[in-house]
């Protein structure tokens, strides 16, 4: 199937198949007679994988390491384990730094109240000091 074709059946834009395939997470098996790339039903499956990946806030070198692993199906697990592990103590670190941002913005906002001049504006004073 050509790239248009892939790109629908995986709903993913064609410019964004075009950069994986420069990042050899996925290829094309063949070209056609027009030098068009055909891509088969592997490039599919990939696309989808990178797809749930990227849903996951995984970067591309931990996709293309979870790649080069399925693609030894009798390696070790503990690999993509330790991965993401280490990704969800990212996801708690990054939690962490919002719930405080957060306590900063509510403070922030009750420095302030309505029908005010921004003169008199307690956020912008806050942030002045």
């Amino acid at each position: 199937m050509k790239i248009g074709k892939l790109a629908k059946m995986t709903n993913c834009a064609i410019q964004t198949i075009r950069f994986y395939e420069k990042e050899s997470l996925i290829s094309s098996k063949a070209r056609s007679e027009g030098n068009y790339r055909i891509y088969d039903q592997t490039a599919v499956e990939r696309l989808i994988f990178i797809k749930h990946c990227r849903q996951l806030d995984l970067s591309l070198s931990d996709i293309k390491q979870l790649l080069q692993l399925k693609d030894s199906p009798r390696a070790n697990c503990d690999d993509v384990n330790q991965m993401i592990a280490r990704h969800l103590d990212k996801v708690h670190q990054r939690i962490a730094e919002l719930d405080a941002l957060r306590l900063q913005l509510e403070t922030l906002q009750t420095a302030c109240s309505t029908g005010r001049a921004v003169e008199q504006c307690g956020i912008l004073k806050n942030l002045a000091t």
